[in-house]
């Protein structure tokens, strides 16, 4: 995948010390990364990044909204997200990311490419279950809640189940109260 240059730092040119940077990502991102679960996306994106003299510090911070469709009813929604992660880079031999929150990368490189970082702190922001906020507070009015409401089970009244039982057990219950 060819990376985007807009979320390329290019660190070699800063002076030692902190610096801030903000991105303000669409639904074109998504559609580079060819991810087709949000119909919309606005987030904004603050990366904090602290050069040191042996090491590079990014704090990344997300907050925005996808609109996704609910798992329950298919209808669209506004999702808010929300997420933070810290990384640090260091340089080494060779390239390596294995570890979650460290990269490492060749002594000669001069420039970092976060766009898979902000991609997947997106993705693991939005709740694996996505409810509509309408069905959990009983406001929204679709075509499917009322099908599932109508072909839900039932659950009987307690008088009706009590005269279903054999009587046989009958007997049994009174040795649980005769105690």
């Amino acid at each position: 995948m060819k990376p985007l240059k807009e979320f390329t730092i290019p660190f070699v040119g800063l002076k030692v010390g902190k610096h801030h940077f903000e991105y303000k990502i669409k639904q074109a991102f998504f559609e580079h990364f060819e991810y087709e679960d949000f119909n919309d996306v606005d987030i904004n994106i603050d990366v904090a990044f602290e050069k040191k003299t042996t090491l590079l510090e990014l704090h990344f911070k997300i907050f925005g909204w996808v609109n996704v469709n609910c798992d329950l009813t298919n209808e669209p929604y506004n999702q808010t997200v929300e997420n933070e992660f810290d990384l640090v880079v260091k340089f080494g031999d060779e390239f390596n990311d294995e570890y979650e929150d460290i990269l490492i990368i060749p002594h000669g490189t001069y420039e970092i490419n976060i766009q898979q970082y902000i991609y997947e702190l997106t993705i693991l922001g939005v709740p694996i279950k996505r409810v509509h906020p309408g069905v959990e507070d009983g406001t929204l009015d679709s075509d499917i809640l009322k099908k599932l409401e109508e072909l839900s089970p039932k659950l009987k009244e307690n008088k009706e189940q009590e005269e279903e039982i054999d009587p046989r057990w009958n007997t049994l219950k009174k040795l649980l109260t005769d105690k």
